[in-house]
């Protein structure tokens, strides 16, 4: 029987691929064209993607010739990978955060993900749209939006569903099926969010697990890299593969210590009968009836499966009332030694010049203000102030030690469960600790884009964990993926619509 490549390709994982490719039935030069011919036909409507690699397929080549000289690298051999688009690549894509100002900048060497995912035989396919300056740019800017990309759109629901910020490009291609699966960064929530709008698998791994370097970045203390994919077996291997130590990254030193090149040795359905689960009520509060019935079910789901559920837990931290001076001051200091590294044609090389490139050009650059720059540009850029460092001690103690780990040593747990993109995903980034977010189904009424903020559409199921707890949120994630199978290609929803 002939396979219809273009039929099978949806939702294919990467196992799957590795099979056809192994099998002789198809080849990584036709995985890479199979979604470009996508890309071309869905992505008008999306806008996920700024860019296909140029070189794409003749990467692909080389490699489809290595794998006939049985030179395979591993599992990601020929797997066309999306990287969001604050990443640096060294080739013939640029890296511009989604802004204008950077919309001609190519970076001077590979990020160190980019690098770890070239030497495991992955296929850069493209860099994906992204909400500007990963969301910190105007408190009014609408997830999604970048000045050079325009909005993308929820593939469950263009124009009428939340995508979510700022991996938004990212989690809407590789929901859509337009590549096998996508690099995300976050600086809280950002790939957490998007992923649980998208019914995507999305890991915000734990700071000093993946390098950051060559990543245009918010803020050293929270910024991460991370794999979105359609499952935890997906996500797993990405994972497995950029995680490591690289002097760039200081951090990583000691952090890439607690890692492992193969999280799919953790992929155990069994696990789930002797874990220990957390259900933060305080967070569940401000939760819709339709919402609160998805985390409801999950509960359940997950005391079906086996696991002991201690409910409720309180932490400490639940009547905090959090700032964001750690993010303004880390923004300036570190978002001014990456532009001060760039090449001298591109037209900005600090925050002051940035704010004032936008200003110049405020008819394409401001559709939403900037008042998040002006704001970081106002403070010292030092990192010495009393603010400062008040900040950080409150977020790591009061997030971390006194709040997150707080609890789960108490009640020995494995991990706390959070809706989606509730407050749990700011606490684990504020302390610096791994959030895993998994398909949990579908509100079927609630509020849309149009009318405010969103309730309706996809809904992520999210696990937190203390440092480095990753291959145990990956046991859980993947325990719950296979005993519900929520998710489902947003084909089944609707069809896409050729405008809006």
């Amino acid at each position: 029987m002939k396979i219809n490549k273009q039929d099978w390709i949806i939702e294919a994982d990467i196992m799957s691929m590795q099979k056809a490719m192994e099998e002789g039935w198809l080849s990584s030069e036709e995985l890479v064209q199979l979604y470009m011919e996508r890309i071309a036909i869905q992505d008008t409507v999306l806008r996920s993607i700024l860019e296909v690699n140029p070189d794409a397929i003749e990467i692909a080549k080389a490699l489809d010739r290595e794998r006939s000289a049985n030179k395979v690298r591993g599992l990601l051999h020929g797997i066309p990978i999306l990287l969001k688009d604050n990443i640096d690549t060294q080739d013939l894509m640029h890296t511009s955060a989604g802004s204008v100002a950077l919309a001609s900048s190519f970076a001077a060497s590979d990020s160190g993900v980019a690098a770890k995912l070239r030497a495991a035989g992955a296929v850069l396919l493209g860099k994906t749209n992204m909400t500007e300056w990963a969301n910190f740019m105007s408190g009014s800017m609408w997830a999604g939006y970048s000045s050079r990309g325009g909005l993308t759109l929820n593939p469950y629901g263009p124009g009428e569903l939340f995508i979510g910020g700022s991996s938004s490009g990212s989690a809407a291609a590789v929901a859509a099926n337009l590549g096998a699966a996508a690099i995300g960064t976050e600086t809280s929530g950002s790939i957490v969010s998007p992923a649980s709008q998208t019914s995507l698998v999305g890991i915000k791994p734990t700071i000093g697990l993946v390098s950051r370097a060559g990543i245009i970045p918010i803020t050293a203390s929270q910024d991460t890299a991370g794999p979105m994919a359609r499952t935890v077996t997906d996500a797993a291997i990405l994972l497995g593969a950029i995680v490591g130590a690289d002097e760039r990254d200081e951090v990583t030193l000691t952090g890439a210590e607690h890692g492992f090149s193969d999280y799919t040795v953790f992929l155990d359905t069994e696990y789930m009968k002797q874990a220990r689960i957390g259900i933060p009520r305080f967070y569940y509060k401000d939760l819709d009836e339709e919402r609160l019935a998805v985390i409801e079910a999950a509960i359940a789901d997950l005391k079906a499966a086996g696991a002991v559920i201690i409910d409720p837990v309180e932490l400490a931290c639940e009547q905090v009332e959090w700032d964001w001076h750690v993010l303004r001051y880390e923004f300036k200091k570190y978002l001014n030694d990456y532009l001060g590294g760039l090449a001298a044609s591109v037209p900005v090389h600090t925050l002051a010049e940035l704010i004032a490139y936008n200003k110049e050009h405020a008819e394409i650059a401001l559709k939403y203000g900037q008042d998040t720059l002006i704001s970081s540009e106002e403070t010292s850029g030092t990192l010495t102030g009393q603010e400062y460092v008040d900040s950080l001690r409150q977020n790591k103690e009061l997030a971390g030690k006194r709040g997150l780990d707080a609890a789960l040593e108490e009640h020995r747990l494995d991990a706390l469960l959070f809706l989606g993109d509730e407050s749990g995903d700011d606490l684990a980034a504020r302390a610096g600790y791994p959030v895993i977010t998994v398909p949990g189904g579908y509100a079927e009424h609630g509020i849309t884009a149009d009318e405010g903020y969103v309730t309706k559409g996809p809904q992520g199921i999210t696990f937190i964990g203390t440092a480095f707890s990753e291959p145990t949120l990956i046991k859980l994630a993947y325990g719950y993926e296979q005993a519900t199978k929520h998710r489902f290609p947003p084909q089944e929803r609707a069809s896409f619509k050729s405008s809006l």
